[in-house]
């Protein structure tokens, strides 16, 4: 079993977190808004190209939480981990096929202007903010609470107070990329982390299947005889084993994962910096593209960690195998190490720690964004560009410092109930939101807000039931039991709810408030829906 790496590996890995600082770093300088550009720092002028734009999504899209805990999955897990990384890809694509161009015909800057296309108020704005931190909040705290560990692991050195300094250096490394860097900022840290990332990901994939002679069934038989449960580790159920149904319990997980995972605001927010619905379609096929490629690459490296090294030694490294991927890519290497594949692991480290400070900067923008524009430049009529910057700018580091400060305290437990709180408000709230909105005629303001907020409080009145919070070692509170809920996710009841309560709302609204929003809906159904701009608007 590989638990420690080599001092060469950490020196290297330290002297690769530094120059990827200051790359970034020097990236967000030169790319920065002017400070009266609300266009350049919200969309980036919408001037990057399919290829790009599609890269920068498939990077806000695979986040730190998504290339460890899907490759930990797959390796404690097996199949249920492959299909849940292939679940990822779907909730892409169906974001791609459903509502890729009418969120971006329908959105300037934020959810919020996607929701008020037809049923404007300054109450959906404030809203459509609150759950967008609200679904990003908990994220956010996944990724910087994992930090320290992550990086105590790769550096080799430990202690709570290092840990910490981890925390809050990170922190405020993405709060300077959000703030001075903008969309367009973000947007080329993101492009660099992809392809570091499959670059990197995808050599180890090829060494490991080198090592089993290129044969994936061997790979999967290995893994099977080494993960100690058999051929159960190729079968469904593994993962939610405890559950009262793992059956149910897994179809509940994989439709949130599906309905909720593209639709969360970091990713609906890079639809409007696609200049066209054609510029837009083609972006979301790179980043579909990417996707699949990242798919199969854990999928790989997270079978290869239990046949090289067993399940057995990565749960004792991590009981959720959240360092799968890093112990599956030393690993691959061998016993005796070259230059060159130092530098390889090197490269896989450094990655890691790049979707780190992209994903987190990436959600910090999001909530930043919706803040300054849904909320502020809301209420006060005439705000200046220059102060709704200035005002973005300040809400990056507020929302970001209450980050870091959170994470620091939650970076001891269990933060698998922080992902799956996070996918839940997606597909329970904004999903039935936007799917209402850009193609029900007679939704009405009243069912917005009842979708949004009933959507909400379903998910955070369940999720404490659930076994991800207590009742089991491995929750974040171990040592008490008030698990009631039979379910590990709550998307099998709050996603029904959701969309019932956006009905129920929209039904007791009366008719003559139906017929007016499906006039104005009709008014602007064309430019939703086909990009059309009609005559006189």
């Amino acid at each position: 079993m590989i638990t420690e790496f080599s001092g060469n590996a950490q020196a290297m890995s330290l002297v690769g977190f530094s120059a990827v600082t200051a790359i970034t770093l020097l990236l967000c300088v030169m790319t920065g808004p002017d400070r009266d550009d609300l266009d350049e720092f919200y969309t980036g002028y919408s001037s990057l190209s399919p290829i790009r734009n599609g890269l920068a999504i498939a990077g806000d899209y695979i986040s730190a939480a998504s290339v460890l805990g899907t490759c930990g999955v797959i390796a404690l897990a097996g199949y249920d981990g492959v299909v849940l990384a292939l679940s990822t890809a779907l909730s892409l694509m169906l974001l791609m096929f459903l509502l890729a161009e009418p969120l971006r015909n329908a959105g300037r800057f934020t959810m919020g202007d996607a929701l008020t296309r037809r049923t404007a108020g300054r109450g959906v704005r404030m809203t459509a903010c609150a759950v967008t931190i609200a679904a990003l909040l908990p994220l956010m705290l996944v990724q910087l609470a994992g930090t320290g560990q992550l990086l105590a692991f790769i550096l080799g050195f430990s202690g709570d107070t290092m840990e910490t300094g981890c925390i809050i250096g990170v922190g405020l490394l993405m709060i300077s990329y959000a703030a001075i860097g903008g969309m367009k900022g973000t947007a080329l840290i993101q492009i660099l982390k992809i392809v570091m990332l499959l670059g990197s990901g995808g050599v180890i994939a090829v060494l490991v299947l080198d090592r089993f002679g290129w044969d994936p069934g061997a790979l999967f038989t290995t893994a099977a005889g080494r993960s100690g449960v058999g051929p159960a580790f190729l079968r469904s159920g593994l993962q939610f084993a405890g559950g009262a149904d793992p059956r149910i319990d897994m179809i509940s997980a994989e439709l949130t994962v599906v309905l909720g995972g593209a639709c969360l605001p970091h990713i609906t927010m890079r639809m409007y910096t696609a200049s066209s619905a054609r510029q837009v379609r083609r972006s979301m096929s790179w980043a579909v593209s990417c996707v699949a490629l990242f798919v199969l690459v854990v999928t790989v490296i997270g079978f290869g960690a239990t046949a090289l090294i067993g399940r057995e030694g990565v749960a004792q490294v991590d009981p959720q195998g959240n360092t799968a991927y890093l112990l599956g890519s030393r690993a691959a290497l061998g016993t005796d190490v070259s230059s060159a594949e130092t530098f390889l692991f090197t490269t896989v480290t450094t990655a890691v720690f790049l979707t780190v400070l992209a994903s987190v900067a990436g959600m910090i923008l999001a909530c930043a964004n919706s803040l300054a524009h849904d909320v502020f430049a809301a209420r006060a009529q005439n705000m200046s560009p220059r102060r709704e910057m200035a005002c973005a700018r300040v809400s990056a580091l507020v929302v970001g410092v209450v980050a870091i400060v959170l994470a620091t305290m939650v970076q001891h437990r269990s933060l698998q109930p922080l992902i799956t709180l996070s996918f839940c408000l997606g597909a329970s709230a904004i999903a039935p939101a936007l799917v209402y909105s850009l193609f029900w005629r007679r939704y009405t303001t009243t069912g917005l807000l009842s979708t949004l907020i009933g959507g909400t409080l379903s998910v955070l009145l369940l999720m404490p039931g659930t076994n991800l919070v207590s009742g089991s070692p491995a929750s974040a509170f171990p040592d008490a039991d008030f698990n009631w809920f039979p379910f590990t996710t709550t998307g099998l009841v709050s996603i029904p709810f959701g969309f019932a309560c956006g009905w129920l709302g929209t039904a007791l609204s009366g008719r003559a408030q139906t017929e007016e929003q499906r006039r104005q809906y009709e008014a602007v159904e064309a430019r939703i829906l086909a990009g059309a701009v009609r005559k006189g608007s």
